[in-house]
């Protein structure tokens, strides 16, 4: 490594801890434990979660579980990556440096579990409903979130780009989890 790189490397490192510590600083003056945004994000977070382990198909726990984990892996990543670019903001944090856990981790991978399980138990199109539940959090969840200054938009991003993004992170998901499905299956084919 130069010299030159190093040392950029030493100014990405120490901006980063900046950063943290104004993340920190924030959460302590802003977004505590003691703001009504704050228990929101405890029931955004919670919710999910207790709703999921008890209408979860215990028989398909693992196919829905690796959905709901993919998803929430490339909601998580676009979230990171939005952030970072400063296309969109969280001011209120559940998590200092976690800005979106309370969405990444539960509300919406957990909506897209559910999705999923009731168009297999149904024989449903889930690619039609996933447009539909993409619609619902792009153009009534998200609107919601930025009245409530839980969310904010900047340099031109809209609610169809986060529309498209809801509706991109399914479909990814839902091809990965597919292509495990097809490779265990055809695995247990070649076992017997």
């Amino acid at each position: 490594m130069n010299s030159q790189q190093s040392e950029l490397l030493d100014v990405i490192r120490a901006g980063a801890e900046k950063v943290s510590h104004y993340q920190l600083e924030y959460w302590q003056s802003f977004s505590n434990l003691t703001t009504w945004q704050y228990w929101l994000l405890v029931l955004m977070l919670v919710t999910p979660l207790i709703v999921l382990f008890i209408w979860i198909d215990k028989r398909k726990i693992l196919l829905l579980g690796f959905f709901g984990l993919n998803y929430h892996v490339w909601f998580a990543y676009a979230n990171k990556i939005g952030i970072g670019l400063g296309l969109w903001e969280y001011p209120y944090h559940l998590i200092p440096c976690l800005p979106s856990f309370s969405l990444d981790a539960s509300l919406v991978p957990v909506c897209f579990m559910l999705l999923y399980q009731w168009t297999l138990h149904r024989k449903k199109n889930m690619y039609v409903y996933a447009v539909l539940l993409s619609a619902i959090l792009a153009f009534i969840m998200k609107p919601l979130l930025v009245q409530l200054h839980l969310f904010h938009m900047f340099k031109g991003l809209n609610y169809v780009h986060l529309f498209l993004f809801y509706l991109a992170f399914f479909l990814v998901s839902k091809l990965i989890t597919s292509l495990f499905v097809w490779l265990h299956e055809k695995e247990k084919q070649v076992s017997r």
